[in-house]
């Protein structure tokens, strides 16, 4: 079934794979995209329980090459890509010269003078944009249309792709990635991901991701396809943050619990370097929280969130049902300083809610 369908939307290569697995199509950042093949709650419990497939061809794939790409990324981002060693990956944020967030993005380095930044889809364009202005002296290339990326995530996912790449999978090690073969075809292999479990992100000519697809779920007979809808419950219990919901131009990297990944001890200077430094001295302005409900009722993205005596402190920034759980969750931005106990507001009636420690869910605590 596909809804949505008009000719202004991009198809990723799998377009045909999730046509006959009979995928509920949605349009999301310009694509159209896998929504879910049957029960997302059985797709995102596949994941937690063993392993599922998700087709992330839409996320922007921009290279940057030459012998200044590391130095040039140093001024262009938050992080310091500069540092990394060949074939280690790191977390990290474009953020506007007044320190608001533009991207959160992974950079994975390649080899010497190559490295490899991926983008939110709905963001490709203005990374680019920005990269190509922050980067004068390094070639800057968008190869999304030209790649392919699969994820295999869920604790079966190393043995699963193991049976269908040339080399062992134990060198990689988490935020490291290699080339290797996959179902024999060339690919970068990455252990990253967005679902809190373990699990790879296989990056690969786009004429070859059905290819590489087949042979991937070809490793099970119980290997299902995940889409969006489970993809989102999933890094909603892990706590990972979602642009356009907890990232934003309004939002630095300290409101969102993540000034780890500002590098103001690098050298030289970076954009957003001083007001970075300003928010960091001061404080940040409103705190990123876990809330559990108590009830069956579901707290939903701009529901607000009321103190005790029953004023407005916060706002949801993501809440769903969590299969995990088995109750709802929700992350929301509160003033700095506000205290539980902590109500939402769902649909005029407030329904408690516990504050909890982020992530919701965290697999080295679970198994």
């Amino acid at each position: 079934m596909f809804d949505h369908v008009t000719s202004q939307l991009k198809d990723t290569p799998l377009r045909a794979v999730h046509e006959r697995l009979g995928a509920t199509m949605t349009e999301f950042a310009g694509w159209l995209m896998p929504l879910r093949y049957g029960s997302e709650t059985a797709e995102h419990q596949a994941v937690r329980a063993r392993a599922a497939l998700f087709d992330l061809s839409h996320m922007g794939e921009i290279a940057v090459t030459g012998p200044a790409a590391g130095e040039a990324l140093d001024y262009a981002v938050c992080g310091w890509p500069s540092a990394l060693a060949p074939g280690r990956a790191r977390y990290t944020m474009l953020c506007a010269p007044d320190g608001g967030v533009l991207d959160d993005l992974v950079i994975y380095r390649q080899g010497d003078d190559r490295f490899l930044v991926v983008a939110n889809a709905a963001n490709t364009a203005v990374v680019l944009e920005e990269l190509r202005k922050r980067c004068p002296g390094a070639v800057v290339r968008d190869e999304t249309a030209a790649t392919g990326l699969i994820a295999i995530q869920g604790p079966n996912a190393s043995s699963l792709l193991s049976r269908v790449t040339d080399l062992p999978l134990e060198d990689i090690r988490y935020y490291a990635g290699a080339y290797r073969t996959v179902a024999g075809c060339p690919a970068w292999i990455a252990r990253t991901g967005y679902t809190g479990e373990d699990g790879f992100e296989i990056f690969c000519a786009a004429e070859d991701c059905e290819r590489v697809w087949t042979g991937l779920s070809g490793t099970s007979a119980d290997l299902p396809a995940a889409g969006l809808a489970a993809r989102d419950t999933l890094r909603l219990e892990a706590g990972m943050p979602l642009y356009g919901n907890e990232l934003g131009p309004d939002v630095t990297p300290y409101e969102a619990g993540l000034g780890r990944v500002v590098r103001l001890d690098k050298p030289g200077d970076f954009v957003g370097r001083d007001a970075l430094a300003a928010r960091a001295a001061e404080g940040p302005r409103r705190t990123l929280i876990g809330l559990v409900g108590r009830s069956r009722r579901v707290p939903r993205h701009g529901y607000a969130v009321l103190s005790e005596a029953g004023r407005t402190v916060g706002v949801v920034t993501s809440g769903a049902p969590s299969p995990t759980l088995g109750t709802p969750i929700a992350m929301a931005y509160v003033e700095t300083g506000a205290t539980s106990p902590f109500g939402i507001d769902v649909r005029g009636k407030t329904e408690p809610a516990d504050l909890t420690e982020l992530p919701f869910y965290d697999r080295r605590k679970q198994r």
